[in-house]
Parts: C-alpha cells; structure tokens; sequence
C-alpha cells in the first residue's frame, strides 16, 4: 500500500493509460481525482474504484479551459485533501501530413497536449509549493525524440509538453517536488487502434517499415497500458525520490534509446 490515502490528481483518467494508471494507483492505497472531458465514462471508473473500497470521484473537464481546471483543482483538495501527486495522461491525436494540418487540428493538439498540461501543472503546483512537496508526472510519446510522418503535431506537442515538465522539474526542485516525464511507445490503447487499419497492422508495427523509416519494436509485443502504468507508478513513489527532470522511455526498445 505505497501510496496509503495519498491524494492523487489523473488526467486523461477515462480510458487508456490514465485508467491504468488510477488503478495502479487504487490498488495500492491511493485517494483519487479522476478528470475527463467523457463525463460518463470517468463517472463510470470512479464507480468501479469506489466499488472496490476505493476513494474516487471523477469530474468532467476539457483540460484547456483554465478557469476549468482552477476550479477542479479546488473541488479536489476541498473534497480530498491536498493533492499530493499530479499525473497528466490527457492527450489527443490528429494524423495527417504537416502541409495539411488545419489551424484548428494544430491548435487543439497543442491546447490539450501542452496546455492542458501546463494549466495543470500550474494550478497544483501553486498548491505543493508552499507545502515543500509534492510529484508531477507527463505522460509524453517517444515521438517527442524520434521524427514521424502523419503524426508531426502530436509529436511537436509532445516535445513540448515533456520539456516543459523538466522545465518546471529544474523551478520546482527548491521546493522539494519532483517532476518526470513518462514517454510510451506504441501501446495497446484506444488511441493507438487509430493507427491500425487491418488486423494486420498490429504485428507490422512490430515488424518495423522501412517505407516510413520506422524501426520496428526489438522486444517484439505491443505495450500494454498497464506497463506504461508501472512506469508511472514508480516515478511517483519514493522509490524514486531522488529522480527529478527524467524522462523515461517504455517503447520496448522501438526508438533504440534516441
């Protein structure tokens, strides 16, 4: 029971990594604040968790209205306490090539993907500040590092938001809180069926394609959303107290450590 009625903060919580992560984080004790813009679906884990003799509450939110997540932030700790560990997972996807990115794909990708994570990031960390602790963890992509084609302004935003966290990490450390960044590769997630267009697509995407300068995956499997969770899981812990401005890769090997 790691994180015994520890507070915890998810993004993202409604499916895929986040819910991963909020279960991870269930089972070993922790108090949780689930937030989704899928009102029903966060509603619904929260449910299942409290189910279990966990405590949980979910609220509906788009992570890039500001007066939004100020208010959240607010209901949490007055709800729960205050928030010990901040875990952005919220994130979007719009595929296409660069030269016909619209206006508005491009904006939505970098006000979700960068700015829901500042505005979250901001909000709490003025909370954990004045109490000297507190630890913060983005969930970013290998695609951050590593150029792909369809996918160059999720990958710009995901660059952004994973430097801004060690950015933040380096202002924040004198206060005692420890900020890291999570980069998964390709992970078996709503999201990621997306980019798969037959049954094949899955063992292709370990294979590799040379046609789309794409390395394939060495450990041969497609991630589960759970192993992105463990690396979450350990990065809040104090098992990692010493770790801050990080960013750890779980790509099975896929981006050869670039």
């Amino acid at each position: 029971m790691e994180f015994q009625d520890k507070v915890v903060l998810v993004t993202g919580a409604a499916q895929g990594i986040g819910a991963a992560v909020a279960r991870a984080l269930a089972q070993q004790g922790a108090k949780l604040a689930l937030l989704d813009l899928q009102a029903d679906a966060v509603a619904a884990l929260a449910a299942e968790l409290n189910g279990a003799g966990n405590a949980a509450f979910g609220i509906a939110l788009d992570v890039a209205d500001s007066a939004a997540v100020d208010a959240a932030v607010e209901r949490v700790e007055l709800a729960l306490g205050p928030i010990d560990i901040l875990v952005n997972a919220a994130g979007i996807l719009r595929l296409g090539a660069a030269l016909d990115c619209s206006d508005a794909d491009w904006e939505q990708t970098f006000a979700v993907n960068v700015g829901g994570v500042f505005r979250l990031c901001r909000a709490v960390a003025r909370r954990m500040a004045p109490r000297q602790r507190g630890v913060i963890v983005t969930v970013a992509s290998n695609a951050s590092a590593v150029p792909r084609q369809q996918m160059a302004a999720y990958a710009a935003s995901k660059a952004a938001s994973a430097h801004f966290t060690r950015c933040l990490g380096l202002e924040l450390a004198e206060h005692g809180i420890r900020c890291n960044v999570v980069s998964p590769g390709s992970t078996d997630t709503a999201m990621q069926r997306l980019l798969w267009t037959s049954p094949e697509h899955k063992q292709a995407v370990i294979n590799g394609s040379l046609e789309h300068y794409r390395l394939g995956i060495p450990l041969g499997r497609i991630a589960d959303a759970e192993d992105i969770a463990e690396a979450v899981v350990f990065l809040a812990s104090d098992r990692a107290r010493h770790i801050t401005m990080h960013e750890l890769c779980v790509d099975g090997g896929a981006t050869l450590g670039a």
